[in-house]
């Protein structure tokens, strides 16, 4: 017998101690509290007899429970539901009884109706105490969720004669960029994914020279190859998950956006939006998806075309019982262990977060955001509720036997929004998931075929202050300012204020202050400012169209320079009506992106490739009419977010647009060498090449699971919110006519 058996038994048997110890105090308790519950004879007995009456008691309900249990509920399984409800009392408390006579001398003595209250307790109390025990025994949890989909597991493997060809597990870690998981490796957070990088990956991981789709291998020993990508100017979660699952994030420009010709607000992780989204994308390319044949797809805002879904947001049409996954809430929660194990980890982390937000106050970390609140338990949610469920659908994915699974695990982006992408508190996180990654590699030992797990994220985080922090406005203040109507006097408050205050007054060559109506411009509708991380949108909702330059310049002639050379922000972009697409920047840079320009101007510090993806953004048609992306220091790799979050994305600037791809070795290189993998979209291609060479090319999705425009009334098994439920994401901006958009999802 290994090493691992003999832990694995002595684990056991420590929990069947201290259960049994637990259940005898019990017992005690409830001895001193019912006058109808004796352990003792009619002489008494003293308190060390007592004390063993009560372990020989709860020993043998113990064993009559375990034993007797399960073969009465088998025999009793055509009773109706209420009637064995009712039933379960009375048979428990009947074996308690049976179990108190067994007791020497006739000590153990209750009445009928006590019996059944003690037996109630006691049996909660050694659930608790069981499952409490298991909490932190990853081979205890495995087990268990092995017996989850073992019933799907073997229906899984029937018509599948002969050898099953590679199955594919795509799992996204949300937010996590190529950097952070460099420094993650590096720093030994994540040892699967060291491992998977080989013994030397570690060291290699902390040079970024390589050249992309490069294996980062020390040592033969290497089993994947990171590949950084490119991120569209759009980086968050709605626009990258979208081109990668279903081929097209065409006319997504930001995390949300106005589109003028329904009045709507988009917002990439409502219900409704993303069914939209998803039935665009289907109709753009005739496709169903990158998992439409035979897949899964699990804790996404998209479904990607496949047929077994758990906790996607843009389900909307009506699945039959024999379509229905066995992998969401109600199956993992089924199981009493489960949900002792998760609920205990819940309350954890919401402690670790109010412990962690106490620290970082006391302290006077800068730069820092508000973690009050609901923060704490959506925090949880994220870390360890959506973890633990996806993990355990994906289990039962492999279990049985799909052919390509993908789910998204979002923890790391929803503590980093509010800690920031580097610290103590997200490599906690990185920790955590790694943990994950290890269990899923285990539970591919034990699948009806291989797997090959293939690893990536969405989008990166850039640190930095907030706008607001910062100048003490925030973007929609200083439209408004632009468009002549008043400044808050909340500027003056900040170290920035000052200046913000001096660049408005410069532009409008007066001075503005609250109260100056004359300013104010006649019955006209105030314009709609959206913010997605560093990335602004301003749209003016009573004009139809996308407004031009010059339309803009003539209503609100301080609009263009008050925003180009306010020192928060990087570019705009407008379109020109005689020259197209034009950014500006500060002290009248501009750029128009239809010529061939001398050079990249307000560009310049955003990357080789920033021209190009402003140019595809420019061409979509809810583009806003001003994009306005937030200053970047290149040096520091920060920006300032127009939402409350000091590790933000949505735009272009420092490490939100570059995330990662880590890949077996078995698959063909992403790209070729020297190439550079740039897009979403891209990416789908690339994921979609690997799913044809193990499993031939994909078919269009079948006309019974295209998505439709409507609502869903329920999402999956459930539609279940990460983010904050009751705003958009973390202090989401929306002046005007929108001021807070909601948010389901994660980003």
């Amino acid at each position: 017998m290994g090493r691992g058996r003999w832990r694995r038994v002595g684990s056991a048997l420590w929990r069947v101690v201290a259960v049994w110890a637990v259940s005898t105090l019990t017992m005690l308790v409830l001895a001193g509290i019912l006058p109808d519950f004796k352990l003792q004879s009619e002489d008494g007995d003293s308190a060390t007899r007592i004390a063993v009456t009560a372990a020989l008691g709860a020993g043998a309900f113990g064993l009559l429970s375990a034993l007797v249990w399960p073969l009465l509920v088998r025999a009793l399984l055509l009773v109706p539901a209420l009637v064995l409800g009712l039933l379960a009392f009375f048979l428990n408390g009947s074996l308690l009884l049976l179990a108190l006579s067994l007791i020497p001398a006739g000590r153990g003595e209750a009445g009928a109706e006590t019996a059944v209250v003690v037996a109630a307790v006691m049996s909660a109390v050694a659930s608790a105490t069981g499952g409490a025990l298991a909490v932190r025994d990853d081979d205890a949890y495995r087990r268990r969720l092995y017996r989850l989909a073992d019933r799907r597991r073997r229906r899984g493997a029937q018509g599948r004669p002969g050898p099953l060809a590679p199955g594919t597990v795509f799992v996204q870690l949300d937010g996590v960029g190529h950097d952070v998981l460099q420094a993650a490796v590096a720093k030994g957070l994540m040892p699967t994914v060291a491992r998977w990088l080989g013994a030397g990956g570690a060291g290699e991981a902390r040079g970024s020279a390589a050249a992309p789709g490069t294996p980062v291998t020390g040592t033969p020993a290497a089993t994947h190859r990171l590949t950084p990508w490119r991120t569209d100017w759009s980086s968050q979660t709605g626009a990258s998950q979208l081109g990668i699952l279903h081929g097209s994030n065409h006319d997504v420009p930001a995390f949300r956006w106005y589109e003028k010709d329904t009045g709507e607000v988009m917002v990439s992780n409502r219900p409704a939006s993303a069914v939209e989204l998803q039935r665009r994308a289907v109709r753009r390319t005739g496709d169903g998806g990158l998992l439409a044949v035979d897949g899964a797809s699990r804790g996404n805002l998209f479904s990607g075309g496949a047929e077994q879904l758990a906790l996607v947001l843009s389900v909307a049409a009506r699945r039959g019982k024999g379509t229905r996954s066995r992998a969401g809430y109600f199956a993992y929660f089924s199981d009493p262990a489960n949900a002792v194990r998760t609920a205990l980890s819940f309350v954890a982390e919401v402690f670790r977060e109010i412990g962690e937000s106490t620290r970082a106050r006391v302290e006077r970390r800068r730069p820092r955001v508000s973690r009050g609140g609901l923060y704490p338990f959506i925090r949880a949610f994220a870390t360890v509720v959506e973890r633990d469920v996806v993990v355990a659908a994906v289990i039962g994915d492999m279990l049985a036997g799909r052919s390509a699974v993908y789910a998204d695990l979002v923890a790391y982006d929803e503590v980093a929004h509010h800690s920031g992408p580097a610290g103590g508190d997200v490599e906690k996180v990185l920790r955590r998931l790694d943990r994950s990654l290890a269990l899923l590699a285990q539970v591919a030992e034990h699948a009806p075929r291989s797997y090959r797990i293939v690893l990536l994220s969405d989008h990166g985080q850039s640190p930095g202050e907030t706008f607001r922090a910062r100048y003490g406005l925030t973007l929609g203040d200083l439209v408004k300012a632009g468009c002549g109507l008043p400044v808050p006097r909340r500027a003056q408050r900040t170290h920035s204020g000052a200046e913000a205050r001096a660049a408005v007054r410069a532009a409008l060559r007066r001075p503005v202050e609250e109260g100056q109506d004359e300013l104010r411009p006649a019955r006209r509708a105030e314009p709609i400012v959206l913010a997605s991380g560093n990335l602004g949108l301003v749209s003016f909702p009573d004009v139809r169209h996308r407004m031009t330059r010059e339309e803009i310049d003539r209503r609100h002639p301080a609009l263009l320079p008050t925003l180009a050379n306010h020192p928060g922000i990087g570019f705009l972009l407008v379109r020109s009506a005689e020259r197209g697409p034009v950014v500006l920047g500060a002290r009248g840079a501009e750029v128009y992106l239809d010529e061939d320009p001398d050079g990249l101007g307000p560009l310049a510090d955003f990357g080789p490739g920033a021209a190009d993806a402003v140019r595809r953004t420019d061409g979509f048609p809810h583009t806003a009419d001003i994009m306005v992306n937030s200053w970047y220091d290149p040096e520091e790799g920060e920006v300032l977010a127009f939402e409350e979050q000091i590790g933000s994305h949505g735009g272009l600037g420092g490490a939100q647009a570059r995330p990662f791809l880590l890949s077996p070795l078995v698959l063909s290189p992403p790209v070729g060498e020297g190439e550079e993998l740039v897009g979403a979209e891209a990416v789908h291609r690339v994921l979609r090449r690997w799913l044809g060479e193990a499993m031939g090319p994909e078919a269009p999705m079948a006309p019974e699971v295209q998505v439709t425009s409507e609502v869903p009334v329920a999402v999956a098994e459930v539609s279940v919110p990460v983010h904050d439920p009751l705003s958009g994401a973390p202090g989401g901006t929306a002046f005007a006519a929108v001021d807070q958009a909601p948010q389901e999802k994660a980003r």
